[in-house]
């Protein structure tokens, strides 16, 4: 088997260079504007609702099935 050997004497990068890399990555995010906010969560409530119909129909064709067989 080989041999798994570690580097114990890595030096931690400082905090002050952790919060600049930090920083410029957030600088790099694009944000949504108000009206494509808007849009997105629409359509996010509209296909939840509209998979919270369909699984409620499933369960009541499977239950009345289960409860044609019983």
């Amino acid at each position: 088997m080989g041999e798994v050997t570690a580097n114990t004497t890595q030096e931690k990068t400082p905090k002050k260079s952790w919060f600049k890399g930090l920083k410029s990555e957030f600088k790099k995010i694009v944000w949504p504007d108000k009206e494509l906010l808007v849009k997105e969560s629409a359509a996010v409530i509209v296909i939840t609702v509209i998979l919270g119909l369909v699984i409620a129909l499933l369960d009541m064709a499977v239950e009345y099935g289960v409860n044609l067989i019983i």
